[in-house]
């Protein structure tokens, strides 16, 4: 059966709706021969309802891009690519005419209900179990005014979690048909909102693929990209593939509207295709060469993602895509910002060397769109490249893995981490002063997806990732945790609650310390993944977040949501923040020991204490991280400020461990017994 169909143009990128004319579509490829865009009345057709073939010498060619125009299409159409050209790996070529191909730029995607990731890397025909994309129209969506929030990194504390483990468990009291899914969030959005964070970074949302796992297990936190514009059709509760562009926008929109801000954890290192050996779902059908960096030869690819194949992010033409990306998820899909996993990688370049101005970085860094998001790099790749506190640009904020490491050492009681602790709890100037940053440079955490569970944290010695099916070698073997006394669960009250203690330790440090906290899912109320440090490939309860934790470990969960209303309710002075070190040189702090003003920064200290003396408020710190309790010396303050109220006390029972400031008990002797693993805030407020 024909189908009328005319050259089309060049631009823009994609399947772009024309209302009541057509669609027109276009893609970039340098080398192929020929091209055919096929039109599918389902996801799971084996055969297409139209195949049109686009010739170079039929105007449907300008330079290396490839157009044609379809009248009377709409939004809803399902359709792939095939394209012809010389498969000569050691040249950098993979054509694949079998191979069905999604629109690199597509804005939805349909999941055949038999899709197979192995048949897009085996010989032979895939049509029927591939992957497609589909036609989407998004500037038709009521927005009701919502735009993003601009919330001051100042006034940001992050919340770090899975779309689909945040409701997937049945005692989540979510709808069934529900659970999972955006809308399944936005059911839970009071929860959020009770415990006063001002920002969700979601793991992956774009289109992953779900198969690439071993032992036939899915990839389920999603850093597995196999598009770059739509969002995961699995997070969707309808089978319509373009339900969910609008389901994710409700969610935004929902989110906006209890304050707060939504920030995407974008996978732009690599994508799911993988290695030589594995499949052809896009990019390297239409031109490898330019979508990867390859080995000198060609016929390998350069893995500095540790996934088997690294994007070749400074390349024009995947820049332009990266960039394309990040705007249409600001412009059309409202986010307020992204966290760019093995952002180091994009400071490589097309052959794979470190560089000094990065053109992807520098495009993202100067993008008028792009600067007024919020932009966070994990500073580091899978090939040694570690660029915490030297990474790209002046907009960017890091993940401080060295926060991470020196607080849980601290915690633990490992000898000689009071110097590093001071560090971290002013937003590190060690690592940022440097550079004239502020202090919100630093992004501090103790947990994340990737390994323990702050519960977990204080619960195992060591890893136990068995369920993974890969003799427990999978994960990080140095996790810098203590289990307390006991590997794992416990009937020890004793032991649960200094694991309780431990837990409150680090939110504390944490929450008080400068710099922009994130806190992982669940850790509020104890979540456990059994020791496992490494569950992507786990849709179960070792992901899923049970909610019946929020009733067990209410006094925990009491005890965060105090702290996150306590920093947010500090001062942080009109118009922009100095940089850190400026901050530092006009601030008065006074470190002290176990008496004032002698802090011991020796090699076996396991204490800490410091008085910050500000206009309006002073506060005092003491971390005991000893296992016997110790009697600390007390600043007395001057006789413009009243005497010091007992905020937080660690050791103390709920509700006693976080108390009003207004109403917090005096404490008006020379000295404070700090009982064993504890840390104290005491506060002054002037007369």
């Amino acid at each position: 059966m024909s189908i009328e169909f005319l050259p089309g143009q060049s631009y823009p990128l994609g399947a772009t709706v024309y209302e009541s004319r057509g669609v027109n579509f276009c893609v970039y490829s340098k080398n192929a021969k020929s091209m055919e865009l096929l039109l599918f009345n389902s996801a799971d057709d084996g055969t297409p309802s139209h195949v049109i073939r686009l010739h170079p010498n039929r105007n449907h060619r300008t330079a290396h891009y490839w157009h044609v125009f379809v009248p009377h299409l709409r939004a809803g159409q399902i359709y792939g690519y095939r394209v012809d050209g010389e498969y000569k790996p050691e040249q950098g070529l993979r054509y694949d005419r079998e191979k069905l191909l999604l629109d690199p730029y597509g804005r939805a995607v349909a999941v055949p209900q038999g899709y197979d990731r192995d048949s897009a890397a085996e010989p032979g025909c895939n049509i029927s179990t591939a992957m497609k994309s589909v036609v989407a129209n998004t500037t038709n969506y009521d927005w009701e005014g919502d735009h993003p929030l601009h919330t001051r990194f100042a006034k940001t504390v992050i919340y770090e979690m899975h779309v689909g483990a945040f409701t997937a468990n049945p005692n989540s009291d979510v709808p069934p048909d529900l659970r999972g899914t955006f809308k399944g969030l936005i059911e839970k959005i009071p929860y959020l909102q009770d415990l006063g964070i001002t920002a969700v970074e979601l793991l992956p949302i774009f289109q992953f693929d779900t198969q690439e796992a071993p032992l036939g297990r899915v990839n389920y936190w999603g850093y597995n990209p196999v598009s770059f514009f739509a969002p995961h059709h699995g997070y969707s509760s309808s089978n319509c593939p373009l339900a969910v562009i609008d389901e994710f926008r409700d969610m935004v929109k929902a989110l906006h509207r209890a304050g707060i801000e939504v920030i995407l954890d974008v996978v732009f290192n690599h994508t799911a295709e993988g290695n030589h050996a594995g499949p052809t779902f896009c990019f390297k059908g239409f031109e490898n060469s330019t979508y990867y960096i390859l080995s000198q030869e060609g016929a390998r690819y350069m893995n500095y993602s540790g996934t088997g194949n690294t994007l070749n992010a400074n390349h024009s033409i995947v820049r332009r895509m990266i960039l394309d990306s990040l705007r249409y998820w600001v412009m059309e899909m409202h986010v307020d910002g992204f966290r760019f996993d093995l952002a180091s990688v994009l400071s490589r370049n097309i052959k794979g060397e470190p560089v000094a101005n990065p053109p992807i970085l520098w495009d993202i860094e100067t993008d008028p769109i792009l600067s007024g998001t919020k932009l966070i790099a994990e500073a580091w790749d899978a090939s040694g490249l570690y660029q915490v506190g030297n990474f790209f640009g002046d907009h960017w904020k890091e993940w401080n893995g060295q926060f991470r490491d020196d607080v849980r050492h601290f915690v633990k009681s490992d000898p000689g981490y009071a110097g590093e602790l001071a560090q971290r709890f002013l937003a590190s100037p060690d690592i940022y002063a440097h550079k004239i940053r502020e202090p919100e440079q630093s992004i501090n955490f103790v947990t994340c997806h990737d390994g323990f569970t702050l519960n977990d944290l204080v619960s195992y010695n060591e890893k136990h990732n068995l369920q993974n099916g890969e003799d427990n070698r999978d994960g990080h073997n140095e996790n810098i945790s203590w289990n307390c006394g006991v590997e794992g669960p416990t009937d020890s009250a004793e032991i649960e609650k200094l694991r309780e203690r431990q837990i409150k330790n680090f939110l504390t440090i944490n929450l008080l310390a400068l710099g922009v906290p994130m806190l992982l899912m669940g850790d509020e109320v104890r979540r456990t993944k059994q020791g496992n440090n490494n569950t992507y490939g786990h849709d179960s309860e070792l992901n899923w977040l049970d909610w019946n934790l929020v009733q067990q470990n209410k006094d925990l969960l009491r005890f965060v949501q105090n702290l996150i209303r306590f920093r947010l309710s500090l001062p942080i002075g009109p118009g922009p923040r100095s940089s850190l070190l400026e901050l530092l040189q006009r601030t008065t702090i006074k470190w002290h020991g176990v008496q004032l003003e002698q802090p011991d920064w020796g090699p076996t200290s396991r204490t800490l204490s410091f008085t910050v003396e500000g206009a309006r408020e002073w506060f005092h710190i003491i971390l005991n991280a000893y296992w016997e309790p110790i009697r600390f010396e007390l600043p007395k303050p001057t006789d413009s400020f009243e005497s010091w109220r007992r905020v937080i006390d660690t050791y103390r029972p709920a509700p006693h461990d976080f108390c009003d400031p207004a109403t917090a008990c005096v404490v008006d002797t020379d000295h404070y017994r700090v009982e064993p693993r504890s840390v104290i805030l005491l506060v002054s407020s002037s007369k």
